[in-house]
């Protein structure tokens, strides 16, 4: 009957050093504790008399504020878990009084107990769920999504999802009457039946593209390609260098790293994420030969698979602003992706650098990265990839060796010095290959990136391509505004409804330009061939700025500037 979160043990429960009057719940902790250790010793084979005490104590106490963050408290409540056949329910009850909901113990020991039960997709969401919440020690809890992550890998691996999958984990959704929507298992609304990733609704299939059934399953129907790929490394081994990859997690300046026969000096960290980091190095410790060094657990091959398409569907004229990675070596408990380092920066910098100043970036600034951007999803799309994950932070600055000239063909065909100027778009582990999908794919699916849901996940409605578009118009709305993008849902004349960002736009703006951008992205029609308004638009932003040649001379001195405080910092 013993739980594998919290064991009925007495370890914990009171705290001597508290008195009664203090804390009344005290004389209770102090009861369960006793209890506890006579089971233990044999001495109470009554089972139904310890779940009553402990649902006494939790019915007495659980409206308390007192203990609402007590952590011995929420021991309790797993106790009384334990001894429920509805757990469900006992954790909907304990959302409602908030007991420790910024606590990851909370999610933690919950996740391990649904993991325990086989309800692997519903641990998942428990785990997001404090994440979102930000969840202390925030840290702590997400080692072990990662170790949860790496146990469910191995699931797969094994093929013993499916089996899994049979006893609890499949979560579908159903429509009823008003828009409401009911949940035949599972504790949060998720997209998935866990059957490689495909639920089906109304007739039509979706796909949540981001599942560890999903890539798992294209991974190995890809699995011959991606052995031919230039740079492709695997091994059935764990990382056998003399350092441990662990330890530059938390000091790595200066220490080398033996990969592929290669020598990497670390230089420092470039980037951290969730579940990877990336670091700066030399080659062989030479300074003229830079990389960057993402260092993934678990072991993470699909970006490099992404990467290689790019090689091969993105023309060359723009393949500079995707990104290139060199190779990948593939460990079976690390994953180490060599790429091109930028050292200039990303565009979140560059918005970050005018808020430490009180200002906002100029608004030519602000056009220009627009108009690159368009460019980018325009290519992009027109490749049928999807990002996934389009945000300021992965897209990296490139300055040309020379100053841009003033020239406006120049400009408007992005030739010259103009060809090596503008951002980068890295970071390709939420990227989407339509090409393996079938054609007219939808997806459901959770990016769970604060500030960047689009609309169709916040409303829980399939998407595509408005993954990136979304990601564009926050990105736009944190350049002009320096805030992340709030959204209102407003009546049409015709009865529908639009949407549009809350913020003001000011007077001296070309508010046209800007309203017009946001008023297609935000409300793109899914039958529409969306590649056809991504043209229009940068054209838009791209006349505007050729209409005066004052001000592509002030965008010109305005990125050296730029260039010059960002290199600076």
């Amino acid at each position: 009957m013993a739980m594998a979160v919290v064991s009925r043990n007495s370890e914990g429960i009171s705290n001597p050093s508290s008195s009664a009057n203090d804390d009344p719940l005290l004389p209770w902790l102090r009861s369960v504790q006793e209890a506890l250790r006579s089971q233990n010793s044999s001495q109470l084979n009554n089972f139904v008399d310890f779940d009553v005490l402990v649902a006494n104590c939790i019915n007495t106490f659980k409206s308390d504020p007192r203990y609402r963050n007590d952590v011995r408290f929420l021991k309790i409540w797993f106790l009384y878990m334990d001894g429920s056949s509805d757990y469900e329910s006992v954790f909907k009850e304990m959302e409602e009084h908030r007991i420790c909901i910024h606590k990851a113990l909370l999610y933690e020991s919950f996740a391990l107990f649904l993991e325990a039960k086989g309800r692997l997709i519903d641990a998942c969401m428990i785990y997001h769920l404090g994440i979102s919440r930000n969840a202390e020690p925030l840290g702590r809890l997400k080692k072990a999504q990662v170790l949860f992550l790496e146990r469910m890998s191995e699931r797969v691996i094994n093929g013993s999802f499916q089996k899994a999958s049979a006893v609890g984990v499949h979560v579908v959704i159903e429509k009823h009457n008003h828009g409401r929507q009911k949940y035949d298992s599972g504790f949060f609304p998720t997209y998935l039946q866990i059957n490689n990733g495909i639920s089906v609704e109304d007739g039509e299939k979706f796909v949540n593209p981001w599942s560890v059934a999903t890539l798992k399953n294209l991974l190995q129907r890809m699995n011959s390609q991606v052995l031919q790929y230039e740079g492709y490394h695997p091994s059935n081994r764990a990382y056998p260098g003399k350092v441990a990859l662990s330890s530059l997690m938390k000091s790595a300046r200066n220490k080398s790293i033996d990969i592929g026969g290669e020598k990497y000096q670390i230089k420092g960290c470039a980037g951290q994420g969730g579940f990877a980091q990336v670091f700066k190095a030399y080659v062989n410790s030479n300074p003229d030969d830079v990389v960057a060094l993402k260092i993934q657990k678990p072991p993470f091959p699909w970006e490099f698979y992404m990467y290689r398409q790019l090689d091969i569907r993105i023309p060359e004229q723009e393949r500079k602003s995707f990104g290139f990675a060199h190779r990948l070596h593939l460990y079976s408990d690390y994953s180490v992706l060599v790429s091109d380092y930028l050292a200039h920066g990303t565009l979140q910098d560059a918005i970050n650098s005018n808020v430490v100043i009180g200002g906002s970036m100029e608004e030519v600034l602000c056009i220009y990265y627009t108009i690159e951007m368009l460019q980018i999803l325009e290519t992009l799309h027109d490749a049928a990839i999807i990002h996934g994950d389009f945000k300021p932070d992965n897209l990296l600055i490139r300055y040309s060796r020379d100053d841009p000239t003033e020239n406006e063909n120049d400009f408007r065909l992005r030739t010259g010095t103009w060809r090596d100027q503008g951002v980068c778009l890295v970071d390709w582990g939420r990227g989407i290959d339509l090409n393996l999908f079938p054609k007219s794919t939808k997806f459901m699916g959770d990016s769970r990136t604060s500030g960047f849901r689009c609309i169709e996940m916040q409303e829980k409605k399939p998407w595509t391509f408005q993954v990136d578009m979304y990601g564009l118009c926050v990105i736009a709305h944190m350049m002009l505004h320096n805030s992340y993008m709030e959204i209102e849902k407003r009546a049409s004349p015709d009865g529908s409804f639009f949407y549009q960002p809350k913020s003001h736009y000011k007077r001296y703006w070309n508010i046209d330009l800007w309203k017009n951008l946001f008023a297609k992205l935000l409300n793109f029609d899914p039958a529409d061939d969306h590649k056809k308004l991504l043209r229009p638009l940068r054209e838009s932003f791209q006349e505007y700025m050729c209409s005066d040649p004052k001000l592509i001379k002030k965008l010109k001195q305005l990125l050296v500037k730029q260039r010059t405080s960002l290199c600076s910092a």
